[in-house]
């Protein structure tokens, strides 16, 4: 029995573009971040990030490139593939994961400009002071917290 599987879950490192092969098929290349922290034997906190490339075909393809960008998180389920070819006379290597399976993960904090418009004003209305009124509804009259003996 043989398995090939990899799984990750990390943050999209850059916009996703999606381009087609000549057969007509969809592809998109894109890069994974995932983050492992950990404490040395001094019990300083430590860092460390793994980037993995990710390849996907077809629908797949689309529906990422489509609801994808950078800063998403991503769950990958796939298989590890390496390739190779020739550049400047030496030849290269890169392991891939083909995707298989996905899902969509928590979406970026990054905003657009209407997002950051909205909110600013949010901002600015809630920092405005505030009165607060009640109102006696047997007399109809307004009454303050002021007056309001505790």
């Amino acid at each position: 029995m043989y398995l090939n599987k990899a799984q990750i879950i990390g943050n999209i490192t850059k916009d996703i573009e999606l381009k087609a092969l000549p057969n007509g098929n969809s592809v998109v290349n894109f890069s994974v971040a995932t983050n492992r922290t950990w404490k040395n034997t001094q019990g300083e906190k430590q860092e460390d990030v793994e980037y993995h490339n990710i390849v996907a075909f077809g629908k797949q393809a689309e529906i990422i490139n489509q609801y994808c960008k950078k800063g998403d998180q991503i769950y990958v389920d796939g298989r590890l593939q390496t390739r190779s070819w020739e550049a400047v006379g030496q030849k290269r290597y890169t392991t891939e994961i083909i995707l298989e399976n996905f899902q969509f993960g928590r979406k970026s904090e990054k905003k657009d400009d209407y997002e950051n418009e909205t909110d600013k004003k949010f901002e600015e209305i809630a920092s405005q002071e505030t009165k607060h009124v009640s109102v006696d509804h047997e007399n109809g009259r307004e009454l303050s917290l002021e007056n309001v003996p505790f």
